[in-house]
């Protein structure tokens, strides 16, 4: 894993609600202050690497499960931009 990749996943497992939603305007992705929220709660703390198609998959499905299928569409184009 790239140190580049390293500093992405370390992102993700540590972002805060204001930072999720500070993403998703900088991205265009919307997502409500509540599921920025319950993603951002979710994610912290967790392992995940989201470089890694099988784990971005199960992540986007269980944000889909606390949220919404819209939302998990959204969280999933703002995933995208970070694995660019």
């Amino acid at each position: 894993m790239s140190i580049f990749q390293s500093i992405v996943n370390q992102k993700i497992n540590t972002i805060t609600t204001e930072e999720l939603l500070k993403y998703a305007k900088q991205f265009g992705v919307a997502i409500s202050v509540n599921e920025a929220k319950q993603i951002s709660s979710y994610l912290r703390g967790r392992q995940v690497d989201i470089f890694n198609k099988s784990e971005r998959a199960k992540l986007l499905k269980e944000i889909e499960r606390l949220t919404s299928p819209a939302t998990a569409k959204a969280v999933s184009q703002l995933v995208t931009q970070f694995t660019k």
